[in-house]
């Protein structure tokens, strides 16, 4: 899997962090960082689920 994010769709609102941690990452300056592009098996479910919660459709996944 990997892991890709339109900057421009993203709103920053966190909720990706805090399904997985792991690999997203909401700053002070505010900005989201993708911590792990091709994150390990064990956090494709939660990978999956953050996408699934962004509201604005930001997060993309490459099977």
């Amino acid at each position: 899997m990997k892991v890709n994010v339109d900057f421009d769709l993203c709103a920053s609102t966190g909720g990706c962090m805090q399904v997985c941690p792991e690999v997203f990452e909401v700053r002070s300056d505010g900005y989201l960082y993708v911590l792990q592009e091709e994150p390990p098996p064990e956090l494709h479910d939660r990978v999956r689920e953050a996408a699934d919660l962004c509201p604005t459709a930001a997060i993309e996944l490459e099977d």
